[in-house]
C-alpha cells in the first residue's frame, strides 16, 4: 500500500517531545500504540508530515494511587496495564473493567488510553467511564501545563481541546467518597473484537443514609458525536431515594437525553432502548457495590 511520505522521530525525554512539538505543531502526530493512528494513515484518512513515537518516553509511563489524591495515568501507560493494574482494580475497578473489553489482548498490549480518548471516537471503551469519575487531564506543551475536565476535552466529532504544540500527559482520577462507585456497562453485536453499540459510565454518591442521591454523573458513549454526559438527567436525579423508581428514572432520562444515528451496528432507536437498560443495570451495581452487596 502505498503511504505519502512523513518523518519519524523517537524523543527519549519530554524536553525533547516537546520540542519536536513546539517546532512542527500540526504537521506531527504522536504515536503511543499506533492501533488508530496507523489505521487512519493507511487509509489515507490523515497524512501526517511527522510521526513522533513517545514509546521511549519513560516519563509518560506509569500509575501511581493516593488514597487523598486518587488514581494518576500517564498517557503512555499501555491499556494492558491498566486492565491488570491492582491500584486501578482497587481505586478504579470499573476502568479496569473497560479497559479489558478494549480490542484484543494484542491490541491491548500495544494501545494507549490516551490514544483511545484523543482519537476522539464517541464509542471509545474508557471515554464513559473517565466522564463518570470526573477525571481531570494533564495538558503540556513546551513551557507549562494546563489541566482540563474531560468533559470538556472534546469539541466535536473526532475534534479535541488539543491545541497546536499540546499533548495529553497524564489522567487523574479523583478518589471515591467512601459513599460513593462507578461502574460501566456496554452492548456489542459481539463478546470480543466489537466496536460498541451502546456504552455508558455512571457515578453514584449517596448521603449518609446511603439511601439519599447526593451526586450522580452519567457518561454515554456511541450516542452522539462526542462522549459526553447527560447533565440534565443529573440534576433531576439529585435527591432522589435509590429505589426501583430511580433506576427507572435514570435509564429513562439517560435515554431521553441521548442522540444517536442509524448505522451499521444498530439503529437510533434501539440504541436509545439499550442506554435506557444499560443505564439502570448501571446504576443498580453502582448501589449494590456501595452497599457492599
Amino acid at each position: 500500500m502505498h503511504l505519502e511520505p512523513f518523518e519519524y522521530e523517537k524523543p527519549n525525554s519530554l524536553v525533547e517531545l516537546e520540542a519536536l512539538l513546539s517546532k512542527h505543531a500540526d504537521e506531527a502526530r504522536l504515536l503511543a500504540g499506533g492501533t488508530d493512528l496507523l489505521v487512519l494513515v493507511k487509509e489515507k484518512i490523515l497524512s501526517p508530515k511527522m510521526i513522533i513515537d513517545i514509546g521511549d518516553v519513560a516519563a509518560l509511563q506509569g500509575i501511581t494511587a493516593d488514597p487523598a489524591k486518587g488514581l494518576t495515568i500517564l498517557a503512555g501507560t499501555k491499556v494492558s496495564t491498566i486492565e491488570h493494574s491492582a491500584e486501578v482494580k482497587e481505586f478504579a475497578p470499573a476502568l479496569s473493567f473497560a479497559a479489558a473489553q478494549l480490542g484484543s489482548s494484542q491490541v491491548r498490549h500495544m494501545a494507549t488510553m490516551a490514544g483511545n480518548v484523543c482519537h476522539g471516537s464517541p464509542s471509545a471503551e474508557t471515554s464513559p467511564v473517565l466522564l463518570a469519575h470526573g477525571a481531570v487531564l494533564t495538558i503540556a506543551k513546551a513551557g507549562g501545563e494546563r489541566e482540563l475536565p474531560i468533559s470538556d476535552f472534546w469539541l466535536a466529532y473526532r475534534k479535541t481541546a488539543l491545541a497546536p504544540g499540546e499533548y495529553l500527559k497524564a489522567f487523574t482520577l479523583p478518589a471515591l467518597p467512601k459513599n460513593a462507585a462507578v461502574e460501566y456497562a456496554f452492548k456489542g453485536l459481539r463478546g470480543a473484537m466489537e466496536i460498541d453499540m451502546v456504552n455508558v459510565g455512571v457515578y453514584l454518591e449517596l448521603e449518609e443514609d446511603l439511601e439519599t442521591v447526593k451526586e450522580v454523573r452519567i457518561g454515554m458513549g456511541a450516542v452522539g458525536p462526542i462522549p459526553y454526559r447527560a447533565v440534565k438527567a443529573e440534576a433531576e436525579l439529585k435527591g432522589m431515594k435509590v429505589d426501583d423508581a430511580f433506576f427507572a428514572k435514570a435509564g429513562e432520562l439517560a435515554a431521553a437525553e441521548a442522540t444517536p444515528i442509524d448505522d451499521v451496528r444498530a439503529t437510533a432507536d434501539y440504541r436509545k432502548k439499550l442506554m435506557s437498560v444499560l443505564t439502570r443495570r448501571a446504576f443498580s451495581a453502582a448501589f449494590a457495590r456501595i452497599k457492599g452487596e
